[in-house]
């Protein structure tokens, strides 16, 4: 689809703000960030005033790419050509500079603008971003302030929240948070929620209740959850539900290398050498990969 919309693009006689605009934002989806922001300086070359809406775009892609360097340019772009400053955009900036490692500056700029915010796009950003750097204190600190405004708050704000728990081994008020979505702010938790809760009870070697957690969930698990469990029954010796996790983890991924590698450890810990082996050979066998990881924008 995106090529078919790149042709249509470069057939266009005549291109305003937001023909390029949808364009830049079609790359930065598909994640071909490098497309992106090339073709935003085709666009500032033939001399189009790029929008605030153009601007989100773009930093995704750095945000994506983690270029520092592209980020600041792009920021000073902004105030230098006077683009309005939404909220949208204030969390795109957050977000890049969160994303690109200067945390710093992402508390800079978010404290800058915390007071004229009208939404929660700008604090999930930098709950979300504070935690990803395991600042979990400071991140729980601000949301604590966002309960005091007058700003309604979305799942989202609970991702950012949850992680920051489960960072800092906070699980009894990350047990108290989640039980609030429903009950206070009326958010359904979605699969991410319920990830970040079997990854915080694993962690803290609550591998019963993480599995009773996942048992309670109204959708099926799926990979990330099941082997989040399987790595914390590694973690604390839990063979029976590490065994009854890879089972799961492998109808849904038959070739996941890494609860292969798990699964071994596990069984070696446990004495049952010869099981382990046998998961070993099979590894090699089938020459199993592991599953890259990923990180999600989070607004």
């Amino acid at each position: 689809m995106i090529d078919q919309a790149s042709l249509l693009f470069d057939e266009m006689p005549e291109r305003d703000v937001f023909s390029w605009s949808s364009m830049i934002s079609g790359y930065t989806q598909t994640e071909q960030s490098k497309l992106a922001l090339e073709l935003f300086q085709r666009m500032a070359s033939s001399g189009i005033q790029p929008n605030e809406i153009t601007m989100v775009s773009v930093l995704s892609a750095i945000a994506d790419l983690g270029t520092l360097k592209e980020g600041i340019w792009a920021h000073e772009y902004i105030c230098e050509n006077s683009i309005p400053l939404n909220d949208n955009l204030s969390a795109a900036i957050i977000d890049m500079y969160a994303k690109c490692g200067s945390i710093n500056t992402a508390l800079k700029v978010f404290y800058q603008i915390q007071d004229k915010t009208s939404s929660v796009s700008p604090w999930n950003a930098i709950i979300c971003g504070l935690a990803l750097h395991g600042h979990a204190a400071m991140s729980l600190e601000i949301f604590s302030d966002l309960q005091r405004r007058d700003i309604k708050l979305n799942s989202i704000t609970f991702i950012g929240v949850l992680s920051a728990c489960c960072h800092s081994g906070l699980v009894e008020a990350g047990e108290r948070y989640f039980k609030s979505m429903k009950n206070v702010y009326h958010i359904q938790p979605n699969i991410k929620h319920y990830g970040c809760m079997v990854d915080l009870l694993g962690r803290a070697g609550r591998v019963e209740d993480a599995e009773k957690m996942i048992r309670s969930m109204p959708m099926k698990a799926d990979v990330v959850i099941w082997g989040t469990l399987l790595a914390a029954c590694t973690t604390h010796g839990n063979l029976e539900i590490g065994e009854m996790a890879e089972k799961n983890l492998k109808l849904l991924d038959p070739s996941h290398g890494a609860s292969t590698v798990l699964m071994s450890n596990l069984l070696a810990d446990a004495g049952k050498w010869e099981e382990a082996s046998l998961e070993r050979r099979v590894m090699q066998s089938l020459r199993l990969t592991r599953s890259p990881g990923h990180s999600d924008v989070v607004w």
